[in-house]
């Protein structure tokens, strides 16, 4: 089960890491289109999939629960920057930055976890945060500029993240409630680019056309792996497994689209890779720690 469960996780950060050479198949479309787009046709793919799992039964309750509903309506919208700037940003040439972002997001929810769920952090990890901290001032200071890019990533992920965090709904069930509530203003800007003359489906070419309509598919797989992979796998596993995607994504961005890599972006992602290190070094011996004491604890309640 845990073998099986290592794969879909992998399955899933990997297809994650290579969506910029998706959407950059999509370069010619206007980022706001492609967003549009993907909200519409990841509600046919979820509600296709909810059908075919005939798991209906969470929907009633959930409209009728005013808390379940605002708590979604803002996963929604932190959702909806992450895409747009993600997809933004690939098209313009910023994949490197992009895939810092992913890079700070494991050490902001550490510290997400502080702040909103009271959370003890322990002293490997403030030194891990205090570390990435100083790589993304580092950035700022050689670009003159925060990068915005990463940090509206980072910060859109998670806060998403965290608000999935205390959610009452799984992860199929969750996307389809916020594409649901993404749908209707998103498929009103597809018809109005349509009706006008302005819309990219069906009127470019068939390439075009198919790649977003399957952004809804691109979108909800990698999605529904990461669940089933969650559910099997420790989440020390899982941290360490996280890094495929914007290690992928940064490989990409210098090697197949050519990005600018120099000294300033070597020292600012050092010390950033350093924490990474430093934190996932400490998760598994706090995982490693705690196995061996477990035993123990039993043994002393007398269970």
């Amino acid at each position: 089960m845990r073998n099986k469960g290592f794969l879909y996780a992998v399955g899933a950060y990997t297809l994650w890491g290579f969506f910029p050479i998706y959407w950059r198949w999509l370069v010619d479309v206007p980022a706001m289109e492609i967003l549009a787009h993907r909200m519409t046709w990841s509600l046919v793919f979820v509600v296709a999939a909810l059908t075919f799992k005939r798991r209906w039964d969470w929907l009633r309750p959930a409209l009728k629960d005013r808390r379940t509903l605002l708590t979604f309506l803002v996963s929604a919208f932190f959702l909806a920057i992450n895409w747009f700037t993600y997809i933004w940003a690939v098209n313009a040439g910023f994949i490197i930055e992009t895939s810092l972002g992913y890079f700070i997001n494991p050490l902001l929810n550490v510290l997400l976890g502080v702040l909103f769920l009271r959370e003890r952090v322990r002293g490997w990890q403030w030194a891990a945060i205090a570390l990435a901290g100083a790589g993304v001032l580092y950035l700022t200071f050689s670009y003159g500029k925060p990068p915005w890019i990463a940090l509206t990533l980072a910060g859109s992920f998670g806060m998403y993240g965290l608000l999935r965090k205390t959610a009452v709904l799984d992860a199929l069930e969750g996307l389809s409630l916020e594409t649901a509530l993404l749908f209707l203003p998103a498929l009103g800007y597809l018809l109005y680019l349509q009706g006008t003359g302005q819309g990219s489906f069906g009127s470019v070419d068939g390439q075009t056309t198919i790649l977003l309509a399957l952004a809804g598919v691109a979108t909800a797989v990698p999605l529904w792996l990461f669940a089933l992979g969650a559910r099997r796998v420790t989440l020390v596993t899982l941290g360490l497994l996280q890094y495929i995607a914007p290690t992928l994504q940064f490989l990409i961005g210098v090697f197949i689209f050519g990005e600018l890599f120099g000294r300033a972006q070597m020292v600012g992602f050092g010390f950033i890779w350093l924490a990474l290190l430093i934190y996932s070094a400490d998760g598994i011996l706090t995982a490693r720690r705690q196995a061996r004491l477990e035993p123990i604890i039993l043994d002393r309640m007398g269970v």
